[in-house]
């Protein structure tokens, strides 16, 4: 790292920070912390759904399957989310903004207690707090892999930088801080990522190629969309966990729904979105697809880090691992903002009676000492990433197999015809994922994908064979999902908000 690269992260981390501050100016109550007041424009809401939806992992896991096996990188990892996404469009998006304006939720598991009942808010909670713990401590691990192959900054120090400056800014600013912050996050990795697709056309050139043709000279399987690894049925079953993740199983996607300002507005949040996930990470991804032919690594993981080492000259590789940093910060972020709405407004009132008589301040109080609670968990767990299958062995097993139980109770509960199905199904579809999980990945060992795909289809079944057989549903379901229905009917005449 040259001077000059220094001074362009520090820099960043400066701006960063400073976004944090502003932001905590516009911060009076819990709900402009977790919900932005419902005041956030789509275009905004959107590109900081894109940018909370993928980490650092892109350019360490992500980057290492490219190296290994081409483009199945971007068509199982990448190309689901556009999907997902752009389903949730139509299918969640408004129905989540709707419960901000009939209920008043600024969480998104806020009104589960009515719709299921309490237990099921707390068990969904609690688990999927856990999770996400353990998915954001992923995310610090593969931004310190980077720091340290590319400063030789120690991996715990990586860390603990890493969150602690994130953990500034989203703690005094709640949802304005990390949707703006991702906006200049936005544009940093826009300048970033081009300026590693030109260095590494440059070195393609030397070797005589060129984006059009490298294909050709890559080794064998590298173009197939699909390998022994991550077959067709993987791809298939994985847009499926993605469209509920990414549709507000990933609780801080929801929020971005939640906080604009009319259902018109969040379904083009997720438009957007969707867009941008088909065609952003082909820009990312591009360089990566190249690195067979440019570098040798011993760790697949490295290859990114490696790319920009040898081909950037002194400023672009300090903008480049800025934006790196820019897509960790923006996810973990959001993830604590998340995890501090569930915990403050679902799991404190009914844990500690104190809670239940809070002024809006003080849970305004609450929600910032959580946020700091599930960061420093996060951290602890993130130096202990490896004793845990990795960084991409959380993302894909842990997370991508337990999200779906997580979520199916908490997404089909708002659609009409799963009215009648009620917390019984709700707590089988969980357990069901959940043990189905325990026994593939420990008992049976089974390989990767089948981990992935057997707990949200277990889930999916469970939920709708016991709720057909057993009907236990509280009156709530029905107005809920009544009034949710007549919102989507009605809103096609509303004037977007702009």
């Amino acid at each position: 790292m040259h001077p000059l690269d220094w001074a362009v992260v520090a820099g960043y981390l400066l701006v960063m920070l400073g976004i944090g501050i502003w932001a905590h100016r516009q911060v009076a109550d819990t709900a402009d912390f977790f919900t932005a007041g419902g005041r956030m424009p789509w275009w905004l809401a959107g590109i900081s759904h894109h940018m909370s939806g993928y980490s650092a992992v892109v350019f360490v896991a992500y980057a290492g399957v490219a190296y290994e096996q081409g483009i199945v990188s971007y068509v199982v990892f990448m190309f689901p989310l556009a999907i997902a996404t752009g389903i949730g469009a139509f299918l969640f998006a408004p129905k989540w903004n709707r419960l901000r304006l009939h209920y008043g939720i600024a969480s998104p598991l806020e009104y589960l207690a009515r719709r299921f009942n309490v237990t099921t808010q707390q068990v969904l909670a609690w688990s999927g707090s856990l999770l996400k713990v353990f998915d954001v401590a992923a995310k610090w691990s593969a931004i310190a892999l980077l720091l340290q192959e590319f400063v030789g900054v120690p991996l715990v120090w990586g860390i603990v930088i890493t969150a602690v400056v994130t953990l500034v800014y989203c703690t005094a600013g709640g949802l304005w801080a990390d949707a703006l912050t991702e906006l200049g996050q936005f544009v940093i990795q826009g300048v970033a990522a081009f300026a590693m697709i030109a260095a590494v056309g440059i070195a393609l050139a030397d070797k005589g190629l060129n984006y059009a043709t490298f294909w050709s000279a890559l080794p064998s399987g590298h173009t197939d969309p699909t390998t022994s690894d991550y077959p067709a049925y993987f791809l298939l079953v994985y847009v499926i966990v993605k469209t509920f993740e990414y549709n507000g199983g990933m609780w801080n996607l929801a929020q971005r729904y939640i906080a604009t300002p009319d259902a018109r507005a969040a379904r083009r949040t997720a438009l957007l979105s969707s867009g941008l996930y088909l065609l952003w990470p082909v820009v990312l991804m591009l360089p990566m697809f190249a690195g067979p032919l440019l570098v040798q690594v011993s760790d697949p993981e490295d290859v990114y880090a490696e790319m920009a080492l040898q081909f950037l000259p002194a400023g672009l590789l300090g903008l480049v691992l800025v934006g790196v940093f820019s897509h960790t910060m923006a996810m973990a972020a959001s993830d604590a903002t998340a995890i501090s709405a569930v915990m403050t407004r679902d799991v404190l009132p009914k844990i500690w009676r104190r809670a239940k008589g809070f002024t809006d301040k003080q849970f305004l109080a609450a929600g910032r000492v959580l946020t700091v609670a599930f960061v420093f968990l996060s951290v602890v767990i993130a130096i202990n990433a490896e004793n845990l299958g990795g960084v991409l062995g959380i993302i894909v097993a842990w997370v991508g197999a337990l999200i779906g139980p997580i979520s199916i109770p908490m997404m089909l509960g708002m659609l009409r015809p799963f009215r009648r199905i009620g917390p019984a199904a709700a707590l089988s579809s969980w357990a069901g994922g959940l043990i189905t999980f325990a026994v593939t990945k420990y008992v049976l060992q089974l390989q990767e994908a089948i981990t992935v795909v057997s707990p949200v289809l277990v889930s999916l079944a469970l939920f709708g064979l016991v709720g057909t057989l057993h009907r236990d549903a509280p009156p709530a379901a029905e107005e809920i999902t009544a009034a949710l229905a007549e919102d989507e009917r009605e809103s096609a005449a509303q004037p977007t908000a702009p």
